[in-house]
């Protein structure tokens, strides 16, 4: 079984094209329950963010994953990477270190890896490879924002989306900012919003407790979503991020608000992928939005700066990768030592009951410690030695040496064995 990594990211794809297979509440356990199903998946992890969509599994073959992926959104092998084992490792280390977010060092990611094994290992979908794997992640993360400055004062795709508001048309203090949503994404942006000096803050979501409580923490008001219509014209600014898999702000409704400020104009930002504002504001005169992957050309300078911290925290991971691997080559060698014993064992209680069964029959005990000598020898020396004559016949040099190191100081006799029991005849019958 080989660990296999699948996904696409806001680097290899546009935002139309990682809605579609953006993942979220019960449709992220459906499609995780679905993957895990696959023929050959022993173990399977889905992370699924505004930026990203990715797969973690242990299987026999990677086609499988990318098949799997093609019938939720067909056309996206050319968006898709792949890597396997210790590159599989290295880049989870990087995104759950904010090494590979939109916003360099960025700390939302880690609570999505958390939340992406939590849910898998919810569902039984997580084996000790896996577990392991995330576990691991955890540390290296935490270790490279304690060892590095990549963690110091962290930007948020909200917090740009924040300053681009500040820095635009729209003057805080005097604004009406409408957040749409009750999740971490629009709890950072109120965050931001309330240091800025924010003159009036409406939140509206589906749930009504919930923008109430969120309100209620940031000196809001809140209403339900089935009331935007009514106060969407209020908005100067407008914060989007929900898990509808519909837009919740269509076209005709921002130009029916705009009519109604006289075209005054609205600043919206969609923090949400699939996204929550129909694409066509963009055309409307007064209306200026911009989307997850307007805001990466805002976040250049932020990236600039901490090159340095991230150059740290590559070199922390590259260390953390060789010995991650190391210790899954190590554990994978000891199930072999316990299976090879496992095996020697299954053999020796076999032949044991069937020399009980020849003693119990009443054949001669000198014959049966013959058998039960011969057979268990030749039993066991069997693999090794055909093994080994095939090594010879197509010059395997590297297991000639390995089978030295292995039977330094066999005894002559079996020695002798190696050299002359036939390779089809692994347990002859001794006299009668």
């Amino acid at each position: 079984m080989t660990l296999w990594l699948l996904g696409l990211n806001h680097q290899t794809a546009p935002v139309d094209l990682r809605e579609r297979v953006a993942f979220a509440g019960d449709a992220l356990a459906t499609a995780l329950a679905s993957l895990q199903g696959l023929p050959g998946v022993a173990e399977s992890a889905l992370l699924s963010t505004c930026n990203r969509t990715e797969i973690y599994a242990v299987a026999g073959d990677g086609a499988a994953l990318e098949q799997w992926l093609d019938a939720h959104a067909p056309g996206l092998g050319g968006y898709l990477y792949r890597h396997s084992e210790a590159d599989a490792v290295r880049h989870l280390f990087r995104v759950a270190t904010g090494l590979d977010s939109m916003v360099l060092g960025e700390p939302q990611i880690l609570g999505q890896v958390k939340e992406a094994w939590a849910l898998a290992r919810q569902h039984g979908a997580l084996g000790t490879r896996l577990d392991r794997l995330f576990q691991q992640t955890f540390a290296v993360a935490k270790r490279a924002r304690t060892d590095t400055r990549i963690g110091v004062n962290p930007i948020s795709v909200a917090s740009t989306a924040v300053r681009l508001a500040q820095d635009s048309f729209a003057h805080l203090p005097g604004s009406t900012v409408l957040l749409v949503g009750a999740g971490e994404t629009i709890e950072l942006a109120a965050r931001h919003l309330v240091k800025g000096g924010v003159g009036r803050l409406l939140v509206a979501n589906r749930t009504l407790a919930h923008a109430q409580d969120l309100a209620g923490r940031h000196g809001g008001y809140a209403l339900p979503l089935a009331e935007l219509d009514r106060h969407l014209a209020e908005a100067d600014v407008v914060f989007s991020a929900t898990a509808s898999r519909e837009p919740v702000l269509r076209r005709v409704q921002v130009e029916a608000a705009l009519s109604a400020r006289r075209r005054k104009p609205v600043l919206l930002f969609d923090l949400a992928v699939p996204r929550d504002i129909e694409p066509d504001v963009a055309a409307l005169a007064d209306a200026y939005l911009y989307t997850v992957d307007d805001l990466e050309r805002a976040v250049q300078d932020n990236r600039r700066g901490r090159h340095e911290a991230a150059e740290a925290a590559e070199a922390i991971i590259d260390l953390q990768v060789a010995r991650y691997m190391e210790a899954a080559r190590a554990v994978g060698r000891q199930e072999t030592l316990k299976r090879l014993r496992a095996q020697g064992e299954s053999t020796r209680e076999e032949i044991l009951a069937r020399a009980r069964q020849q003693l119990a029959g009443g054949r001669d005990p000198d014959e049966v410690l013959r058998f039960l000598a011969h057979t268990l020898t030749n039993r066991l020396l069997h693999p090794p030695t055909a093994a080994l004559r095939e090594a010879a016949l197509s010059g395997d040099a590297e297991l000639a040496r390995a089978a030295e190191r292995l039977f330094p100081a066999l005894p002559g006799d079996v020695r002798s064995c190696l050299d002359t029991q036939s390779s089809d005849d692994p347990e002859p019958a001794p006299q009668a």
